[in-house]
This record gives C-alpha cells, structure tokens and sequence, in this order.
C-alpha cells in the first residue's frame, strides 16, 4: 500500500513494508511495535517465527543486504540486514528469524542490539 504497509491477503497479516533499518535489542524492538503508527494503525506486535517463515522464499532469487547476505524474503519486504526479532522468548533468551537459510535461532542476552524489528498486525479480512 501507499501507507508504507504490505498485506498478505492468504494470511490476513498486515506487515510494515521494511524493517525499522538499525540495530535494536529484543526489548527495544518490542516497544518499537507497540509505538509503530504504519498505515495509521496502532495494533502493532512483534511477529511469531512461524509468520516470519510466511515470508521466507527459499526458490527467489536472492536480495543481498547491506552486510552482502543473500536474503530470501518476498520482494514485497525491505530487510536492511538478515534477523528479525520474533516474539518467543525462553528464560533470558530471545528468538530471531534468519531469512540468509530460514533458520530460528535463540539469542542468549536479548539486551544486546544484533537484530531488526519487522512489525506486523492481524487485518480482519473484508
């Protein structure tokens, strides 16, 4: 959409059209969604693996990002480097979403800033 948001019509998930391009720990990235104002909205959250892996294309020709990774997302997305933060969190670790080989991860101190926050919200289809 012109409003700088992506809607997946076969999930009825709206994502933000490209990450938010900077390093951001877990926490960061969490409250990032919950300031987030794309398209007007204010319901967003940090993405679960799996909606994640909704994106993940394995067979795309590759995109590279800054850092010279291919990355392997729908061109509808604009990723500034490989790992979104995921939502799952286990004791003092933080999940992320490798879109180099589709891969989950567990980061062990979510304070440290490695990743990206791509947000994304529910859309109650029409």
């Amino acid at each position: 959409f012109d409003n700088e948001t992506v809607w997946d019509t076969q999930t009825n998930l709206m994502w933000a059209a490209k990450d938010n391009g900077e390093a951001i720990n877990w926490y960061g990235a969490k409250k990032y969604c919950q300031t987030f104002r794309g398209g007007g909205y204010r319901d967003w959250r940090l993405p679960t693996a799996q909606e994640l892996a909704g994106l993940y294309q394995e067979n795309k020709t590759p995109r590279k990002s800054p850092e010279k990774n291919p990355l392997h997302v729908t061109p509808s997305i604009a990723l500034t480097a490989c790992c979104p933060w995921t939502s799952e969190t286990r004791d003092a670790e933080a999940q992320y979403f490798d879109f180099t080989d589709g891969t989950i991860w567990w980061f062990l101190t979510p304070g440290t800033s490695v990743n990206r926050v791509l947000p994304v919200r529910r859309v109650q289809p029409p």
